[in-house]
């Protein structure tokens, strides 16, 4: 039998492993459960049991920009509860979803015109990926199979993400399970030629020619698409050249190819304007999103599509299916009512300019530490950032784990990725909050690098 709330004791729980954590060193977790645990978050913090605060240096997993517990939020997620609590988005759908879909076109790019939702990331790039893949079949090009992605991109961990993405760690154990056909571009960071930049490096458009190289090997009539986050975040916000996106882009348009971006991470004003095409003024074919849509609350992702994909599917008989493909919680209300609410809240209290605003803030924080003893790299664009700890050449991985343990201990919630950490704090923080985050982190770094 279950225990009550009142006599449960997470701890036990915790180091007895009943729950498996995602992208997690559980072992490690098991020796000190006490320390990863988090009772509650407002604002920008969270709270731990005892009562500490932890300042929430990325956004959560960059999705809560608005920090926690916002009191409009919570209001449009009680009162659609109250008043639809779960709609099938099969045949039916209700009028919270059809607005949050009208909103999100109004935001985007011209000419991506329609929303297919999902219920995350991964989910939103499988199903632009099976969208590419119709779309060509159904204008009699069957032969575009291939799909090429990034190396060092993340695309979520569904078999299609995971084919496309190019960390190496999240492929390795499942590259049986792969899709046919895939290859890669080679990345744009270039440390020993572009270390320390701030925004956009000055040079490296030319890496987007990398794609003349797949095309002459694979030849453009068996490429269906092209998949790249605008700025690669969950491998430590890798900032593209000026021109590469652009670049890319007519690439693409030449040889038929369609060009998709996942904005997951940069969707919502990461970078001072609703997705990052609108940044760098490059339009793809496709745009997934998730995280901040919802500010994390409830899980929601998205494809935004072109008006000529959308209308290509829109053949055969009108009782017909055009597109086989969908979610249980496709749409659900829940987290339409809070994406309305969201939107609400960025629009009024103007908070991409408020990024654009805070971008110089971090940029200075981060930037003091350029040439520090033990970081080999500083980077930045938006309300994001990244900083590259030499690692130890005997334990690749165990810098960026001792700091984010030390940044429990010191009043941050850190992110490491390897010996990178990346920060993404919320739209809210205040530029006190960001110099007093660049100042402990500055220790912490001092203190596991020597």
């Amino acid at each position: 039998m279950a225990s009550s709330p009142s006599d449960f004791d997470p701890v036990r729980s915790l180091a007895a492993g009943t729950y498996w954590m995602p992208f997690t060193a559980n072992r490690r977790v098991r020796q000190d459960p006490a320390s990863r645990l988090i009772a509650s978050g407002r604002g920008c913090y969270y709270q731990t049991p005892e009562g500490a605060t932890l300042f929430d240096t990325l956004s959560g997993l960059w999705c809560t920009p608005l920090g926690h517990a916002h009191p409009r939020i919570i209001e449009a997620l009680k009162t659609q509860a109250e008043t639809l609590d779960y709609c099938t988005g099969f045949q039916v759908t209700n009028p919270v979803t059809v607005r949050l879909a009208d909103r999100i076109v109004a935001m985007a790019p011209d000419g991506l015109d329609h929303v297919f939702f999902t219920n995350s990331g991964s989910e939103a790039v499988d199903t632009a990926l099976k969208i590419a893949l119709g779309y060509h079949r159904l204008r009699g090009e069957g032969g575009r199979f291939r799909m090429i992605g990034r190396e060092r991109g993340y695309h979520g961990v569904g078999f299609g993400g995971l084919s496309v993405g190019g960390v190496v760690p999240n492929r390795r154990m499942f590259a049986a399970g792969m899709l046919n056909g895939v290859d890669h571009l080679r990345h744009t960071h270039a440390p020993d030629t572009a270390a320390f930049s701030h925004g956009q490096p000055a040079a490296g458009a030319d890496l987007a020619d990398d794609l003349d190289r797949l095309i002459a090997l694979h030849d453009a009539s068996t490429i269906a698409a092209v998949i790249v986050e605008p700025v690669q975040g969950s491998t430590g916000v890798i900032v593209p050249p000026v021109g590469y996106l652009r670049r890319l882009r007519e690439l693409c348009t030449r040889h038929g190819i369609l060009l998709i971006f996942d904005e997951v991470i940069t969707g919502f004003g990461r970078l001072g304007a609703p997705f990052a095409a609108q940044r760098f003024d490059v339009v793809p074919d496709m745009i997934t999103f998730a995280k901040a849509v919802t500010n994390g609350v409830v899980p929601m992702g998205g494809v935004l599509v072109r008006s000529h994909l959308y209308e290509t599917f829109m053949t055969g008989p009108e009782n017909a299916i055009e597109f086989a493909h969908g979610y249980t919680y496709s749409g659900h209300p829940l987290a339409a009512a809070v994406g309305n609410a969201v939107l609400d809240i960025m629009e009024e209290e103007n908070l991409f300019e408020r990024v654009l605003s805070l971008e110089t803030v971090l940029e200075e924080t981060v930037h003091k530490l350029d040439h520090a003893s033990g970081v080999t790299d500083v980077r930045n664009i938006g309300l994001a950032a990244a900083i590259d700890l030499e690692p130890d050449p005997t334990a690749p991985g165990s810098r960026g784990l001792e700091l984010f343990e030390l940044g429990l201990s010191q009043g941050l919630l850190l992110r490491c990725t390897g010996d990178t950490v990346s920060l993404a704090p919320p739209f809210l923080a205040t530029p006190q909050e960001l110099r007093a985050m660049g100042e402990i982190l500055a220790g912490l770094i001092e203190t596991v690098t020597h």
